[in-house]
């Protein structure tokens, strides 16, 4: 699993001009069945996302099409982890011979 983490280097401004293709880019992602989630950072410096991938090589390649990163708005760091617990909705995308955090209910 990875968590990615996204910098923005260019004004609001110039963000919120590109924020339609950067969405655009994240439903792609997620039909895709890459990315779980993703949001903004709080204060807006930038955004989160977390995602699955069959390597980090995939993964910065697939980057390298989001529209804040072609047109040079925003950098970003990939982290990748092994899950050790997870939550059971996670339980598909956690890594192998993971397990359920005792005491969470399924929904």
């Amino acid at each position: 699993m990875y968590v990615i983490l996204l910098d923005y280097v260019e004004p609001l401004e110039a963000i919120d001009a590109a924020m339609r293709d950067h969405v655009a880019f994240l439903e792609r992602c997620y039909a895709a069945g890459v990315f779980l989630a993703s949001g903004r950072k709080v204060p807006r410096e930038g955004g989160v996302i977390l995602a699955v991938a069959p390597s980090r090589e995939d993964l910065d390649e697939i980057m390298s099409h989001d529209p804040f990163i072609v047109r040079g708005l925003a950098r970003y760091e990939i982290v990748e982890f092994r899950t050790s617990l997870h939550h059971p909705a996670l339980a598909p995308f956690a890594d192998p011979k993971t397990r359920v955090a005792r005491g969470v209910p399924d929904s």
